[in-house]
């Protein structure tokens, strides 16, 4: 009843607002321009919303989470444990879910590391008799070595940058995989109770292990190159690290052939081999044991669960979903090319958050390279941090946002 007579009220108003408007037509060429007026049903009273200042560009955003990730493991397996659910809060590194097959890598490892003690001390017992100064650059070959294999391993280790095209092809390899799979398990499915001599059954069931073999080989080749860029300051340094510990390796080398009436070079060779040979072991099972936890990047909420335990699961598929939702930025949704050149990283704008009528600041941190269409259009996308966080601020969150003057 309230919002009922507030509605006749603005009506009589509006109405007579008109009427005085055509009365003065006369006196005055141009009317005076009725007030906007909001009606708040929930106490009754009147408000004005806020208003943009004239002048400066004006687009569409949405409000969205400082970073989200879909989580995937590198390798399938059955899912052992799920260790959060929806809505949960996660800190960094916190582990999310688990993949079966710990036990047996367990085991592996230990074997690995036992062969490690052997052959060092096989390694010890052939430079036990070595006069001081042998041992000395001995170990100062050995230490020469592991450095330099460290170094390369660094190198080896980073990813490298993809050009947008092979991503693109690689999507587009995953999709057809994709296709090609299900079509190979809907032709399968009709023989999948046959007898396992049926020659149809068998050549069905051939076609759709190939096409999963193809579709896993598609996922984790996108992985690869959709992987994290390495700096070029940390890619400098690292090649820098790799030079000086060859140039440690020759120096050794050349102090060590001081020494030849040691030990058997070979025997001595034979055994590095066994410990490098039983390191890299060590170093892959536990590679294989680290990628059986799946843990948090960074902290955040899961704000999806795909999987429960039990559940098989293959290479690159989104087992969860998290999101850093306690640093909410904006991006803009319509910012249109002719706009685009009046808007710069650092720029200061205003913010409309329309759900919660409030306007709030921030700057300019992204503008996309790439350009995207929107209903025929061009438009390119730009991140905004805020200033300050508003209460009730949510993630979805519709606004409008006004950039000040670019400098």
């Amino acid at each position: 009843m309230k919002v009922k007579a507030l509605v006749i009220i603005f009506a009589l108003v509006l109405l007579t607002a008109v009427t005085l408007a055509g009365c003065s037509a006369f006196n005055r060429a141009t009317p005076t321009p009725l007030p906007t007026i909001v009606l708040n049903s929930g106490n009754g009273s009147a408000q004005t919303s806020p208003q943009f200042e004239s002048g400066g560009v004006i687009a569409s955003g949405v409000v969205v989470p400082a970073k989200d990730a879909r989580m995937a493991f590198t390798s399938g397996g059955n899912l052992e444990s799920m260790e959060v659910a929806v809505g949960d809060p996660v800190e960094a590194g916190q582990v999310l879910a688990r993949l079966a097959g710990a036990e047996q890598l367990q085991a592996s490892l230990s074997g690995a590391e036992l062969e490690i003690l052997t052959a060092e001390q096989a390694l010890q017992r052939l430079t036990d008799d070595l006069p001081e100064e042998q041992i000395a650059a001995l170990q100062a070959l050995n230490d020469a070595r592991e450095a330099l294999r460290d170094a390369e391993q660094k190198i080896t280790g980073f990813g490298v940058p993809s050009e947008a095209i092979d991503i693109d092809v690689a999507r587009s390899n995953v999709a057809l995989a994709k296709r090609t799979l299900d079509q190979a398990k809907k032709d399968y499915q009709p023989y999948a109770n046959k007898p396992e001599n049926d020659l149809r059954r068998a050549r069905l069931l051939s076609k759709l292990a190939d096409a999963q073999e193809q579709y896993d080989n598609a996922v984790k080749q996108l992985n690869r190159l959709t992987g994290v860029f390495v700096p070029e300051f940390d890619m400098a340094q690292a090649q820098t690290e790799l030079e000086i510990a060859q140039a440690r390796l020759k120096l050794a080398e050349d102090r060590y052939a001081l020494y030849q009436n040691g030990p058997d070079p070979a025997e001595v060779e034979l055994a590095e081999a066994r410990i490098q040979n039983a390191q890299a072991q060590a170093a892959a099972v536990r590679a294989s044991l680290d990628n059986l936890e799946m843990k948090a990047p960074f902290a955040g909420i899961v704000t999806q669960v795909n999987f429960q335990s039990g559940e098989w699961v293959i290479p690159g598929q989104a087992i969860l979903a998290l999101a850093d939702l306690e640093h909410p930025r904006i991006k803009t949704t319509d910012l249109s090319e002719k706009d685009i050149p009046q808007v710069e990283v650092g720029q200061l704008v205003t913010i409309l958050i329309k759900a919660l009528n409030q306007e709030i600041s921030g700057r300019v941190s992204e503008i996309a390279p790439l350009a995207e269409t929107l209903g025929g259009d061009v438009v390119y996308t730009t991140t905004i941090d805020l200033d300050s966080l508003p209460p009730g601020l949510r993630e979805g969150m519709s606004v409008e946002v006004q950039f000040g003057e670019s400098q």
